[in-house]
């Protein structure tokens, strides 16, 4: 293929771009409820002395190392790509994204990187409690990192508290206002409730597969019976606050909510149009498939209210793929509403008391086990395909953001990047996958005490002396 056949430099910093992230989030998406899940778990030990509680903790925590790693070694390679393909972007947002994301790294990464080794080999040496302690506070860095990042995320989609310099650079007016910008709260709550789900829905298809093929083990009925609780409290609630997100999005980003919904006309009593396939040269969605004044009633929250459409506004300002915006939304949406489905049916035979004696369900909840991380992906890809054409929506072109670097090398890169994404992490997510194949059992106990633990720097040389002294001592006694 020739450099003339390429697609444009940006389009493929653009490709790149969005191959890094989404494999990314994949594993934050999971870890963020993950560890909270193994908080609580130990926590429920801590308070009954159930030993069940402890063998499903330890049966995540695994899990957990693995997930964590390959989380943050996938994210750092976003942070080259700033400066590589869009240095443009970085030069003229780094007054304020530079400080946000340095506040994650010294209050999130920091906490998390000083706990970790604890929480993952610590509960034999430093007492329960501690341990404890540990695992509550990786688990709070989790969440203070999903503050930072989504609050960089949410200010380049609605910009507040800044002034444009004469040099073109976004300079911080309020720090109050660039943090909480106007989308940030709604942002952060859908997201989080997003992962929160995701992890219910991998614990509950993983304690599913094991009911599957023993009924009678108490760590498969606690992870799925855990997972339903959540799937049925989490999953209406995260519904209502896509609702307020949704709302906030079409008072701030109009074409991005127009290009979900695919409406192009303005108009009242819109219709909320489920099936169909934009087309954005005709102007109109082709074999549309719709409920009559839904869209109006829950964008405007009256039947009759006016929904503005794409045509209503600027053709420079539409997103640039609407059926990629049209149809994530409808994936999310749609693996949200049987994410509900499978809540409500546990509640059903849970209050039938025939939660762990329901084959058909088990095998719902186990084909449902990726449906969050397909949910949260699509949800991204919404909230950045949707931001197109602008990086700093309305305030900083994509076209303008980019690196002067030829469309080859950035194809070379991304080649590059493909193949080692694919090669490194889809032998991280085998290596998951068979971790999950492994049913719960009783956890061997840890360390027998009184032998040496090998860490860098020390030997274990005295131990090993007074372990022979010892022998020695024994040998010389005789025998009984």
């Amino acid at each position: 293929m020739s450099a003339l056949e390429l697609p444009s430099a940006v389009n493929l910093a653009r490709a790149q771009f969005a191959l890094t992230v989404v494999w990314h989030f994949l594993f934050p998406a999971f870890t963020i409820g993950l560890a909270s899940y193994l908080a609580v778990l130990e926590g429920f030990w801590l308070r009954t002395g159930k030993a069940v509680y402890l063998d499903t903790f330890r049966y995540w925590l695994r899990i957990f190392a693995v997930a964590f790693a390959m989380g943050v070694v996938s994210g750092l390679v976003m942070s080259y790509q700033f400066g590589t393909n869009w240095s443009v972007f970085a030069d003229r947002t780094a007054p304020v994204l530079g400080p946000l994301l340095g506040y994650e790294v010294l209050t999130a990464f920091f906490l998390e990187a000083g706990f970790l080794g604890v929480m993952l080999f610590g509960l034999e040496r430093v007492g329960k409690r501690l341990h404890f302690l540990a695992t509550c506070l990786v688990a709070i860095g989790t969440l203070i990192s999903a503050f930072w990042i989504l609050s960089a995320n949410s200010w380049m989609q609605t910009p507040a508290g800044h002034v444009v310099g004469p040099d073109g650079r976004f300079n911080p007016a309020d720090w109050w206002a660039i943090v909480f910008n106007p989308s940030f709260p709604y942002r952060f709550a859908h997201t989080v409730t997003g992962a929160y789900l995701t992890t219910a829905m991998i614990v509950g298809a993983v304690g599913a597969w094991h009911l599957l093929h023993d009924r009678n083990n108490p760590r498969a009925r606690l992870m799925f019976s855990m997972a339903m609780w959540m799937a049925a409290a989490v999953a209406p609630a995260q519904l209502v606050i896509g609702d307020l997100h949704g709302g906030n999005s079409y008072e701030h980003q109009p074409a991005k909510v127009a290009a979900m919904e695919g409406h192009f006309e303005t108009e009242r009593r819109a219709a909320a149009i489920l099936f169909g396939w934009p087309d954005a040269e005709a102007g109109l969605v082709r074999d549309r498939i719709g409920i009559p004044g839904l869209a109006s009633l829950y964008l405007t929250h009256d039947l009759d209210g006016e929904v503005r459409g794409l045509k209503d506004m600027p053709r420079d300002t539409w997103p640039t793929n609407l059926p990629l915006v049209f149809w994530s939304f409808r994936i999310m949406v749609g693996f949200g509403l049987l994410m509900i489905a499978l809540g409500v049916a546990g509640l059903w035979l849970r209050h039938k008391g025939r939660l762990y004696d329901a084959p058909w369900l088990h095998r719902f909840a186990v084909g449902m086990g990726p449906s969050g991380l397909i949910a949260v992906t699509a949800g991204g890809t919404v909230t950045e395909a949707g931001r197109q054409p602008f990086t700093v929506y309305g305030a900083l072109r994509t076209i303008d953001s980019v690196s002067p670097v030829a469309a080859p090398a950035v194809a070379a890169s991304l080649a590059a990047f493909a193949a080692v994404y694919l090669a490194v992490f889809g032998a991280g997510i085998w290596f998951l996958l068979h971790l999950f194949n492994q049913a719960p059992h009783a956890h061997e106990p840890g360390p027998p005490p009184g032998q040496p633990i090998r860490t860098a720097g020390i030997t274990p040389a005295p131990a090993l002396v007074a372990g022979a002294q010892d022998a020695g001592r024994s040998l010389a006694q005789p025998a009984e």
